[in-house]
């Protein structure tokens, strides 16, 4: 068994920013309770809300002051993500801190919620790192998981675990937790599926394991999220499959059939262009039937 003790902190979000103080002192109260505890995944956006305007460049004050807590409490931090500045530009941005105090790297979102998310764009580069002993993690930011390619990517890169920030404040949170059991089983793999309160959203927090099975599912409220995960299940259940049943990852790996809807050229893409464009819905003329709109 290879055992390593996580920490969701499903917690109150404020939209006007100046989070961080209270996610620090969350934190601490965590550690001081859980001391097992090895690592806090906050959820999406937690530091300071859904507010651009707030964006900061990394390295920047909030994610020092997480840096100097981790080092303090010998703690990984996941920071959920905050809006970054990089010159002109903005990205949601996921910081993850070793216990050291030491960014080991930045993942920035690669699927902002477009056309809501205006103004965000989108990261390139996957982000995997190593906890010596235990196994390799992979960073996923909300909307990055309804594209089932960025988690079969981080599989095949080898990731035990997926952790996954979110903020999902809308009626769409059932879907999301079915895909992140779906995910969890096509590709065997943990996911840790955290997602906030208040203007952070509706709370639901999911903990998967790498048969799909549900570890947690918390409420609507605040709610820490403490438990161990046994790694050395990532192994058995891609060696043996999904409760000695399918194995997904080396079907994958050995199919014979090219996936070329993925080439731009590609004729298998032709009806993509039939869509439109990816706007806002506009409210209907008063008096519009469903009929009419459609």
């Amino acid at each position: 068994m290879t055992w390593f003790g996580i920490c969701g902190m499903q917690l109150h979000v404020g939209a006007d920013g100046g989070n961080v103080d209270y996610l620090c002192r969350r934190i601490e109260m965590m550690a001081h309770a859980f001391p097992w505890v090895q690592m806090v995944v906050l959820s999406e956006l937690a530091p300071h809300g859904p507010r651009p305007d707030l964006a900061e460049p990394l390295p920047g004050p909030s994610e020092q002051r997480f840096c100097t807590l981790a080092e303090q409490l010998g703690l990984w931090i996941v920071t959920g993500s905050m809006y970054e500045r990089d010159h002109a530009h903005r990205y949601n941005t996921c910081s993850v801190i070793a216990p050291d105090g030491a960014v080991v790297g930045r993942y920035r979102k690669m699927f902002p919620f477009l056309p809501y998310s205006d103004g965000v764009e989108p990261g390139r580069e996957f982000f995997t790192f190593d906890v010596a002993g235990v196994g390799r993690f992979g960073l996923s930011i909300c909307y990055d998981m309804w594209f089932p390619e960025t988690s079969r990517t981080l599989a095949a890169m080898g990731v035990d675990v997926i952790l996954h920030p979110v903020m999902t404040p809308t009626i769409d949170r059932d879907v999301e937790l079915a895909i992140a059991r779906a995910t969890a089983a096509t590709n065997q793999v943990f996911v840790v599926d955290i997602n906030g309160v208040g203007a952070g959203g509706v709370g639901r927090s999911l903990v998967v394991g790498p048969n799909g099975d549900v570890l947690h599912q918390a409420g609507q409220n605040e709610e820490l999220i403490p438990i161990e995960l046994d790694l050395a299940r990532v192994a058995h259940c891609r060696e043996r499959g999904l409760n000695g049943l399918g194995q997904p990852l080396k079907s994958f790996r050995d199919a014979p059939v090219e996936f070329d809807v993925y080439r731009p050229d590609s004729p298998r893409r032709q009806y993509l262009a039939t869509l439109g464009p990816l706007v806002k819905p506009a409210r209907p003329p008063v008096g519009t039937t469903r009929k009419d709109r459609a």
